[in-house]
């Protein structure tokens, strides 16, 4: 005879995933000690936080000023690239 499926109220699904969320206790440990599936609430905390993502923290003035000069040393370093490239295909005598 196949296994009956339990059934959750929405409310003790909520319960479930704010006891991993809000505490940082790992979805296993939750799971044994609702005594539900591990995959079952992992499932449910995946979907909550893929609907609830964190917002992105603010960057700090250093660290505006640190991707400020990383993306200009990116754009320096793409710009000798592409003069290496050219070099070579001159020295060899490829035209473009």
């Amino acid at each position: 005879m196949p296994e009956k499926r339990r059934k959750f109220s929405p409310q003790f699904k909520a319960e479930a995933v704010q006891l991993v969320v809000s505490t940082g206790r790992p979805v296993a440990e939750v799971a044994r000690e609702l005594q539900i599936n591990e995959g079952t609430l992992g499932n449910w905390v995946n979907t909550w936080r893929r609907e609830n993502p964190e917002p992105e923290p603010e960057m700090s003035p250093v660290e505006r000023a640190r991707l400020s000069e990383l993306e200009a040393e990116v754009q320096r370093l793409r710009m000798e690239n592409e003069f290496l490239k050219k070099a070579r295909l001159i020295s060899t005598g490829v035209s473009t």
